[in-house]
C-alpha cells in the first residue's frame, strides 16, 4: 500500500511538474511575441543558461503565432557565444558572480532576457518570473528593458498586471 501512496504522489508531482513547465513555456512565447529586435531574426534564438527548475518544455522548440520558429538550446554558464548566438537568454540559477558576469557580456548587446529563479528583477534581467504552484507570472524592469536594444510593446506591461497563467 504505501509503494502505491509514494507512485501516486510521484506521478501526480511529474504531472504538476509538466503543467507548469507548459505554462511557462506559453509565458516566455507571449513575452517574445511582444519583443521587436533591432534587425528581426528569421527564427529566434533562444538560449538557456544555468540550471533551470522549469525549462523543459521549452526545449522542444516552438512556433510563435507569427509563424517564426524558436529554436532553444542551452549554453554553459559563461559561454562566450551567449552575445553571437543568441537573441533571447534564459537564465536559470547562477551564483551572483556569474550572474554578474553574464550580465556585463550581454550589457549593450539587443539581448531579451528572461530570469526564471528568485531574481528581485531589480537589476539586469528584462523579465522575471514568478512560479508558483497555481500560477506563472512575470515582473518587468523597465530600466533593463530600456537598456537592452530591444523594443517591448506597451501592451505587455498591462500584461504583467494582469492574471497569471495557471498551469
Amino acid at each position: 500500500m504505501w509503494t502505491s501512496v509514494v507512485c501516486a504522489q510521484a506521478d501526480s508531482n511529474a504531472a504538476h511538474a509538466e503543467l507548469r513547465a507548459k505554462a511557462v513555456t506559453q509565458v516566455v512565447l507571449g513575452i517574445l511575441s511582444y519583443a521587436r529586435w533591432p534587425v528581426e531574426p528569421a527564427q529566434l534564438r533562444l538560449c538557456l543558461v544555468g540550471p533551470t527548475e522549469y525549462a523543459d518544455d521549452l526545449l522542444k522548440g516552438s512556433t510563435q503565432s507569427t509563424g517564426r520558429p524558436v529554436v532553444v538550446r542551452r549554453l554553459l554558464t559563461g559561454a562566450p557565444q551567449v552575445v553571437d548566438e543568441c537573441d533571447a537568454v534564459y537564465i536559470g540559477k547562477l551564483s551572483p558572480e556569474a550572474r554578474s558576469q553574464l550580465f556585463s557580456e550581454i550589457t549593450g548587446h539587443p539581448l531579451l532576457s528572461i530570469s526564471e529563479a528568485d531574481d528581485p528583477c531589480t537589476v539586469g534581467s528584462l523579465f522575471c518570473l514568478r512560479v508558483s504552484d497555481t500560477h506563472v507570472a512575470f515582473e518587468v524592469n523597465l530600466d533593463s528593458v530600456a537598456r537592452s536594444g530591444v523594443r517591448i510593446h506597451p501592451s505587455v506591461l498591462q500584461l504583467s498586471r494582469r492574471r497569471a497563467v495557471q498551469p
